[in-house]
Order: structure tokens, then C-alpha cells, then sequence
């Protein structure tokens, strides 16, 4: 069993319960357990943790062995965002260093299968890529939580049929393009999580990208509760503050939506 739940529906809710992760891309490398002690104590639920290759896209940022150092300092949930090529073989390292999400991109997973010179199947809206399938499973198997990340170019019903299957415990929805911290919010991308809602009241849909108590509303209307934020929380004065401002969008989304049901 994974080492920490995630979030559930409460009654009156129409989602599960608001979730603020801070992106600690956007904190001082130098000083990161302090800094993610911090943020803990300051009211995150998680700590985001970007992990890129230089590679699926253009930024190099940290691996395993930071995950596994940053483990020995706190018990908090570490959400691991994979943008990396080869999602698969990250896994066990991850599994090893303590992660707690471990949440790969589905255009990664399938585009990996046919390196190797196979052919492989073209993503579908009604059933599951085998690769992606196989990569869920075997996430699953190390007790991590299984996340699964679209860019914001990819549609959204071509993560449906993951979600249906109950293969995945999340789905991040990013709401600019990976790579770097401090972009522009894109409302278009953060659209794809309302058709996702609809559908899966008790799912966690996790939004990335921009969000800060100015885009904020716009996120948590379209349904998300697992709310990413770097540089609005790490560059705020009062990061307490911000995180309470996120928390209270998404909570009042969830009863007004809810009520109007």
C-alpha cells in the first residue's frame, strides 16, 4: 500500500478535497530541506517535485538521489512530475527514493514504446496504449500513487480510458508548456479538467502552470482540487497566505458546484 492517501470527497463536495502542492523548482536549491520544512509548516498539503531531463523538454532540474535526500528531512508527500523521454525507466529509483507520486507523461510513455524500432499503437480515446498500460501497473507495484500528465496541446479524451480502467490515481493537466517555472496561465488547457469532473467526481485532477490567486478562480471553476504553484507561493511574501487563498478558491468551487447539482 501506498505510504500516504490521497485526497477524498467530502459530503456536500463535488470533488476531493483542495490540495495545495508548491513547486519547489521554484525554491532556493541551497537551502531545500529548510525550505520545504517551511512550506510544510506554512500549510502545504504537498511538495511538487519537477523532474526533467533536458531531453522531453529543454530544462535539466534534479533526480532520485535529491528525492531521497529530501526524504530524510520530511514526511511530506512528495509528488514527483516526471517530464523525462523514457518514464519507465525512472520507476524503481523513484520507488527507492521515497516518492509518493510518481506521475509520468502519457505522450512520453507512448512515444518510448516504439524507440526500440516496434511499432507502436497510436494513442486512443477509447482503450488504453499497452506500453502506458504496462508502466501503470508497474508504478502500482512499487506502492507509489500513479499519476498521469498531459501537455497542454494533448487532448484530454485521450487520457479518459486510463481513468475508467481505475489504472491511474491522478491526472495532471498542465496548463503550460514543460520546461520552466514562471510562464503564463493558458485557460484553455485548464478547460480539459471540467470534462474530466464531470465525469469522475471522486477523482484528483491536478492543475500546473501560472496558477496564483489572480488565475486561481478559473482553475478550481473547471473542477481542479490538486492545485501546483511555484513562484506565486515561493516569490510571495506571505506564501501562507497565498496557499490559504488557493485553498479557499477550490473549497468554495467544490460546495457552490456541489449545491447546484
Amino acid at each position: 500500500m501506498p505510504r500516504l492517501a490521497l485526497p477524498a470527497r467530502e459530503s456536500g463536495h463535488d470533488r476531493p478535497a483542495a490540495t495545495i502542492a508548491p513547486s519547489i523548482l521554484s525554491s532556493d536549491f541551497a537551502r531545500l530541506a529548510e525550505e520545504c520544512k517551511r512550506m510544510v509548516e506554512l500549510g502545504a498539503d504537498w511538495l511538487h517535485v519537477d523532474v526533467m531531463d533536458g531531453h522531453f523538454v529543454p530544462n535539466l532540474t534534479l533526480g532520485a538521489p535529491v528525492v531521497a535526500a529530501l526524504r530524510r528531512h520530511t514526511p511530506a508527500f512528495l509528488d514527483c512530475h516526471l517530464m523525462v523521454s523514457r518514464p519507465a525507466q525512472w520507476v524503481q529509483d523513484f520507488a527507492k527514493a521515497g516518492a509518493d507520486m510518481y506521475c509520468f507523461h502519457l505522450e512520453a510513455a507512448a512515444a518510448a514504446a516504439g524507440e526500440d524500432g516496434k511499432e507502436s499503437p497510436a494513442l486512443s480515446p477509447s482503450e488504453p496504449h499497452p506500453a502506458v498500460r504496462d508502466l501503470c501497473t508497474t508504478v502500482r507495484q512499487t506502492d507509489m500513487h500513479v499519476g498521469l500528465a498531459l501537455k497542454p496541446g494533448t487532448p484530454v479524451d485521450l487520457v479518459v480510458p486510463y481513468v475508467r480502467e481505475g489504472l491511474v490515481d491522478m491526472v495532471l493537466i498542465m496548463t503550460v508548456e514543460p520546461g520552466f517555472g514562471g510562464q503564463s496561465y493558458m485557460p484553455g488547457a485548464a478547460d480539459k479538467a471540467a470534462v474530466l469532473r464531470r465525469e469522475f467526481p471522486d477523482f484528483n485532477i491536478q492543475v500546473d502552470g501560472g496558477l496564483a490567486p489572480a488565475t486561481i478562480a478559473h482553475a478550481a471553476a473547471g473542477g481542479a482540487n490538486v492545485i501546483v504553484a511555484g513562484s506565486a507561493v515561493f516569490g510571495a511574501a506571505d506564501p501562507a497566505a497565498v496557499m490559504s487563498q488557493l485553498r479557499g478558491a477550490v473549497t468554495t468551487a467544490a460546495t457552490s458546484s456541489s449545491s447546484q447539482q
